[in-house]
């Protein structure tokens, strides 16, 4: 069973209420199905407050976190303000949560950057958490990283037993805790341990692996699970060529404290499924064949292509 093409935009940091109220009403009109935020510091605004303002000029569009840093809230307090958000949006949430992996974003909240199984055990622990808080009982909770006492979360989201619940990752150990645990499971580049992402782990070869540990560790659950891809770059050209080679400028010119491995080839751009390169059919044909390859069917992409991508939403949204 396939499941239908979804479309999300990443909003970006918004400067003025007007801009960001805007950008939520042409997402919505546009077809697409979420509007989500990502969680840094430096780059990212508060993501409740940008969400629930979304939510407030808008009528069907769905608001995301994809993904909120789990070292950084506590999972009470994280689940008290997503159970609010569901309930103030009227159950349109859809709950991004991940280890975290910009050491950047460590450094800037001074929280410490434990390797990466420490944060993935914490993940885990807060995953089960978080669950049980949603839920109808009081929760007693001891873990070795949290402990809750006879603790009743309130309020209670309205969407049962709780909001969507999206994990996101790039190894093996994360990407297995999102199958287990998750709705939507978001298949991303790999950390390293110096805390960037490796653009080394993101050709075709790499995502079929991922899809195959995916597949492993969730066993009958998996034609459930709906896969997520954030794609990098939309360049809708005549000429697929001449945009992956400004593509491959473009990741050569990035940051070493975010990105890893960021000198590709055109042809490894051109062969990979988070880069959309080519007319609008060309596109299309490129959607649906990852969609068949991969079963990926649920795709971000970033607010500044959110006007050119639009007669691709069109034509797959829903379908």
């Amino acid at each position: 069973m396939q499941h239908p093409f979804r479309f999300a935009i990443s909003g970006s940091l918004p400067t003025s209420r007007t801009e960001w109220i805007a950008l939520a009403q042409k997402v919505e009109a546009f077809g697409y199905s979420t509007l989500v935020l990502g969680d840094h510091p430096t780059s990212g605004g508060g993501p409740f407050a940008a969400l629930m303002a979304a939510a407030d000029a808008t009528t069907t569009l769905r608001i995301g976190s994809h993904v909120l840093a789990n070292d950084f809230r506590p999972p009470v307090l994280l689940a008290q303000e997503m159970a609010m958000l569901d309930l103030l949006s009227e159950g349109r949430v859809e709950f991004g949560i991940g280890s975290g992996w910009a050491q950047v974003d460590y450094a800037n909240c001074g929280v410490p950057f434990d390797p990466p199984r420490v944060r993935i055990e914490r993940l885990a622990e807060a995953v089960a958490l978080l669950k049980r808080l949603f839920g109808d009982a009081p929760v007693t909770f001891q873990g070795h990283y949290y402990q809750v006492k006879e603790l009743n979360l309130l309020p209670k989201p309205q969407q049962r037993p709780h909001p969507p619940l999206y994990i996101g990752g790039g190894g093996r150990r994360v990407l297995t805790l999102a199958a287990q645990e998750a709705t939507i499971v978001g298949l991303d580049a790999k950390g390293t341990q110096a805390g960037t992402k490796d653009l080394a782990t993101t050709t075709p070869d790499a995502l079929a692996q991922q899809i195959a540990w995916v597949r492993e560790a969730a066993g009958v659950r998996f034609p459930d699970l709906e896969l997520h891809l954030l794609i990098y770059n939309v360049i809708v050209t005549e000429d697929r060529q001449q945009g992956a080679q400004q593509i491959a400028a473009g990741l050569a010119a990035m940051s070493s404290t975010t990105m890893s491995n960021t000198f590709l080839s055109m042809e490894q751009i051109l062969a990979s499924p988070r880069y959309l390169i080519g007319t609008e059919e060309q596109i299309v044909a490129q959607l649906q064949a990852c969609r068949e390859r991969y079963g990926i069917s649920y795709f971000t992409l970033f607010a500044r292509y959110a006007d050119a991508f639009r007669p691709i939403v069109a034509q797959l949204a829903g379908r």
